[in-house]
């Protein structure tokens, strides 16, 4: 029987376990997406602050018919945390693997069906299919109980929950479905903080230099009455996931971006204020349209949506500008 000794963080229990503050339900956008939420939780169990790595968002665009799903660069947890993550080959059962890389001291990403995760109760826990990204922390084989990050925070299930996510009761002679994994070698050390600022000033500045070139909130403006008119002729359940990748992951990733500004602020670095009130107006104004989207769609009238996007589309313009003047003078100051 496995103990919660043998976790990856055996200081942790999902009965008693804190979200982290970027979870807070204060904020205008808790949840962000399913591979990010389980890094916000995951990196403070290592003693390292998520918000040194969030300088990628600058480089969010608009892919024709959604925001870009934000991500943390692989190479962007190497340089500032020393975590190496890697694909992680399934060739037994999934659980297998899981436990042995836990055994080891190590984290595995697993995609899983979110139908099985008792932490989406009253979303999506036995009513909905869909695939999302789970990080356990400790499992019980023997007993089917785990403890795994996602959404919100460390939860636990077990039964036939346990056996649901590992596709435990799928007939013997099934097509097995292999998720994508990954496993995470965690660092012996972590850098200093004078060096973690040091290299996420350097990270922002290489992301600076890869943002879209035009300004994609104005790009999505312009076709966004068109796409909602299309959405009013679907499901409602339609304009959920319409709304989730558009609004609500360029709100969410502004949002955390604005709190990558006042993680700098903290350690020191001057001079972001208008940059931090215009990440906050992009992350508010998409949860205002939110709102609006949905009257829209219920109304069949959508001529006010465009214009209801004009303070994030300034406030896009207006806080690159600010980035471009405040970090291109670190840059000549290093110089």
């Amino acid at each position: 029987m496995a103990t919660l000794s043998e976790a990856v963080f055996p200081n942790l229990d999902a009965l008693t376990y804190s979200r982290h503050p970027l979870h807070s339900a204060e904020r205008d956008w808790p949840e962000t997406n399913c591979y990010l939420d389980v890094w916000i939780e995951v990196l403070p169990a290592l003693g390292v602050p998520p918000e040194a790595c969030l300088s990628y968002s600058v480089t969010q665009d608009f892919e024709g018919d959604q925001f870009t799903f934000f991500k943390v660069p692989l190479e962007d947890l190497e340089t500032l945390y020393g975590l190496r993550v890697t694909e992680l080959a399934i060739y037994d059962r999934v659980e297998t693997h899981v436990s042995e890389q836990i055994k080891r001291g190590r984290l595995s990403l697993v995609e899983v069906d979110s139908f099985y995760l008792p932490d989406t109760h009253g979303v999506g826990y036995r009513q909905a299919h869909g695939k999302t990204t789970i990080a356990p922390n400790w499992i019980d084989l023997e007993n089917r109980r785990m403890d795994y990050f996602h959404g919100l925070g460390l939860h636990r299930l077990a039964g036939d929950d346990f056996d649901g996510v590992f596709q435990r009761s799928m007939p013997a002679d099934a097509l097995p479905f292999l998720p994508y994994t990954e496993f995470v070698k965690l660092p012996k050390q972590q850098l200093v903080p004078s060096e973690l600022l040091s290299r996420s000033l350097q990270t922002m500045q290489r992301h600076l230099r890869r943002r879209p070139a035009k300004n994609p909130v104005a790009a999505f403006a312009d076709v966004f009455p068109e796409q909602v008119a299309l959405v009013a002729e679907r499901s409602f359940e339609f304009f959920h996931l319409y709304a989730f990748n558009t609004l609500r992951q360029l709100g969410a990733n502004y949002e955390l971006f604005g709190a990558y500004l006042t993680w700098l602020k903290a350690n020191g670095i001057e001079g972001l204020e208008n940059a931090e009130s215009a990440a906050a107006q992009i992350s508010t104004t998409c949860k205002t349209v939110q709102f609006q989207l949905a009257r829209a769609v219920m109304r069949k009238k959508f001529d006010k949506l465009q214009p209801a996007l004009a303070p994030a589309v300034e406030s896009w313009d207006v806080l690159m500008q600010e980035l471009d003047n405040r970090f291109g003078k670190l840059q000549e100051k290093a110089a």
